[in-house]
């Protein structure tokens, strides 16, 4: 739907009636420009548009399909610009997409927003009140929208360093170890910040190459060399936390091996000392007739007293402690 329309004439808001003599006007006198803001519009609402600014039709389709990569495309007469928002997820700590795109001509410019992250409502109004920026045309628009886009990436980079560092805290300090389902899931997410981002400044590196031509007026310039650099901060980070989660992640298995080899020679450790009773137990439990032990006796005050029971549980019995002096002292018990 058409969120907002306006005309700004010398950096001056004024409403704005029908599109294509609104268009006119401002062409005509060369002066101002128009101003629309799309959110998720249908079919119908955008050939509207596009009837009367007359947009390239390979940028039309791009517009209408989305899922785009973070791209600049520079048209015979108008620019296309396709920006990747983000949204960080308190509650899930997920990291959700979606889009802004841009149409730059002649004494125009169209937003469209696809999905909830970084609504212009605040970038117009912020513009607004800024007529000095204003004058300058929709390029000071493309600015304050890819501005707003890329603070909000400080945002969200932010966040993922906030659960990062909980993440490296659970590996490094809790006895738990963390846990490699969390690790992987904000290795997506940094993923899915990276495919954001990255391209954007591929793009807007491209776009600042004073040999392409882009019509950046040395007024404007300044201001998008900033967002780069902000921008190229970010990368850094991201590109960082990529790198230290697959460290985490190999330190966590690396944990978990550990701990398992210590339990399995914790559990070969009483194998072995329950393994001694039960191999006498079954050498004396076999019932031959002629085992001397099972005869063996002492006279005691004209009584005979058969002892070979009671040496074999001492022997049981001494066998479990020596054993168990012995694996304590090695570190398996």
């Amino acid at each position: 739907m058409i969120v907002d329309k306006a005309i700004y004439r010398s950096g001056r808001r004024e409403p704005c009636g029908d599109l294509s003599d609104e268009l006119d006007s401002v062409r005509l006198h060369r002066d101002g420009f128009l101003w629309i803001g799309l959110q998720d519009p249908t079919d119908e609402e955008f050939a509207l548009v596009n009837e009367e600014l007359h947009l390239h039709p390979l940028a039309v389709e791009d517009a209408v399909k989305g899922h785009q990569r973070a791209k600049i495309e520079h048209y015979e007469s108008s620019l296309f610009v396709v920006l990747k928002t983000l949204r960080y997820i308190e509650s899930t700590s997920d990291i959700e997409t979606g889009e802004v795109m841009l149409f730059l001509g002649d004494r125009f410019v169209v937003t469209v927003r696809h999905g909830e992250g970084n609504p212009l409502a605040e970038v117009r109004q912020r513009l607004e009140a800024l007529p000095e920026r204003l004058v300058h045309g929709p390029m000071t628009v493309l600015h304050a929208v890819m501005d707003s886009v890329v603070d909000n990436y400080t945002v969200v980079d932010r966040e993922v360093r906030r659960d990062l560092e909980q993440i490296e805290e659970q590996v490094f300090a809790s006895e738990q170890g963390g846990d490699a389902n969390t690790i992987y899931r904000l290795k997506r997410e940094v993923l899915e910040f990276r495919r954001a981002s990255q391209p954007l400044a591929d793009t807007l590196i491209q776009f600042l190459d004073p040999v392409r031509g882009h019509d950046l007026t040395r007024e404007i310039r300044p201001f998008f060399r900033d967002v780069a650099d902000h921008l190229r901060l970010v990368n850094d980070h991201v590109e960082s936390y990529d790198r230290l989660l697959t460290d985490v992640l190999s330190a966590h298995l690396a944990s978990v091996g550990v701990k398992q080899n210590e339990d399995m020679r914790r559990i070969s450790a009483w194998v072995a000392i329950a393994a001694v009773p039960t191999m006498i137990a079954g050498i004396y439990g076999m019932n031959f007739q002629y085992i001397p032990e099972l005869q063996a006796s002492v006279h005691v005050g004209g009584r005979e007293v058969y002892y070979g029971y009671f040496v074999a549980i001492a022997v049981m019995a001494g066998s479990c402690v020596a054993l168990y002096r012995a694996f304590k002292r090695s570190g398996w018990l």
